[in-house]
């Protein structure tokens, strides 16, 4: 190459440098067409860069961190103005603020994880709770029989799929309703209905509404093959304080495997509804 070249141009390597990019992507760029090089040399194949080059490749960049692809980018700069820049910005900016609204979705739905796992330790030495559940709504799917962890399992990815299908604000959380003749029986883990909690209510067919009503549940720590004993002294801890059980037991799973690898760290919060007085003294079924 001449000095001229030399002097005016910019190498493949200094141009990486200035804009802080590997000398792959710019290889890559040549490669499908989007920014290639002002001059290659014949006998090295070395590609160099003019100055004026520079603020295009900087747009490039810009329109990349602005969420472009390298199609639409290549696209739009072939013939780019005034007019139709500001279009495809104002499309960007609505892609933008759809995103943001699903990150913040998302992050909620972490938050809800971090304080429900927060929340379960310090239950992990004394974890019975008597307190008022908030009212909160679930998507649900029926558990085919015999009711095992992998018919479990089937009706919670139904779950899921409904709720990627209506685009449905879920939590990272998923759940089970174990019938109170099941429990009766001591058929703990035979659940009849997975679900996944929701934000908020949604005109869907397969949704329920638990109602705000005083509560009574256990923190069981372990897997879910034993979650028999944390029954059992449920169990006895609402006859030994006289709370009388009226609805079905309904299980949150609070950490499990997206969080933890070992089965024995797995929580799972079991909730009964529990009649409650009346502000005259007589008793109210709240479910």
């Amino acid at each position: 190459m001449s000095s001229y070249y030399s002097k005016n141009y910019y190498s493949i390597g200094e141009l990486a440098r200035y804009q802080n990019i590997s000398k792959q992507t710019l290889i890559y760029y040549d490669r499908i067409g989007l920014f290639k090089p002002a001059y290659v040399d014949p006998d090295t194949g070395y590609r160099y860069y003019s100055p004026k080059q520079i603020d295009y490749l900087d747009t490039i960049l810009v329109m990349k961190k602005i969420g472009f692809s390298l199609e639409e980018i290549g696209g739009h700069m072939r013939h780019y103005n005034l007019e139709n820049s500001s279009q495809i910005l104002q499309k960007q900016l609505r892609v933008i603020d759809d995103r943001i609204r699903e990150l913040q979705l998302i992050r909620n739905r972490v938050q809800h994880r971090c304080v429900s796992m927060e929340e379960a330790l310090k239950y992990r030495i004394n974890p019975i709770v008597v307190e008022k559940a908030p009212r909160r709504f679930i998507l649900w799917h029926e558990v085919e029989r015999p009711y095992s962890l992998e018919e479990i399992s089937i009706a919670t990815k139904k779950c899921f799929a409904d709720a990627e299908e209506q685009r449905l604000p879920i939590f990272f959380q998923t759940g089970v309703i174990v019938p109170a003749s099941h429990i009766e029986q001591e058929r703990y883990t035979e659940a009849t209905v997975a679900f996944l909690p929701v934000e908020y209510n949604t005109k869907v067919e397969n949704l329920m509404e638990l109602p705000q009503g005083m509560s009574v549940g256990i923190y069981h720590f372990g897997t879910y093959e034993s979650i028999g004993r944390s029954y059992r002294r449920l169990i006895e801890y609402c006859e030994k304080e006289g709370l009388k059980r009226i609805s079905d037991s309904y299980e949150f799973c609070i950490n499990d495997y997206i969080t933890s690898g070992d089965e024995t760290e797995y929580i799972t919060k079991i909730m009964f509804y529990i009649q409650e007085e009346s502000p005259c003294g007589r008793e109210e079924n709240m479910v």
